[in-house]
């Protein structure tokens, strides 16, 4: 899943580590959704949502490959 989380978080000058303390997760996980490495759970998705104030469409788009 493709994502705009690092652009989000950068145009609000937010660390890893301060978005990873507002969403209770860790640095790594922050960077592990950022890189693309680790596909949020949904709740995680929800709680990334509304911090930004953005549809979770808005952040996250799926890959194009079909299942």
């Amino acid at each position: 899943m493709n994502n705009h989380l690092r652009a989000l978080r950068a145009e609000r000058g937010w660390s890893q580590a301060e978005l990873a303390d507002m969403l209770d997760v860790s640095r790594q996980s922050v960077n592990a959704i950022e890189t693309g490495r680790y596909d949020p759970s949904l709740p995680l998705a929800f709680a990334i949502s509304r911090l930004f104030k953005l549809p979770i469409e808005a952040i996250f788009n799926p890959d194009q490959e079909q299942a």
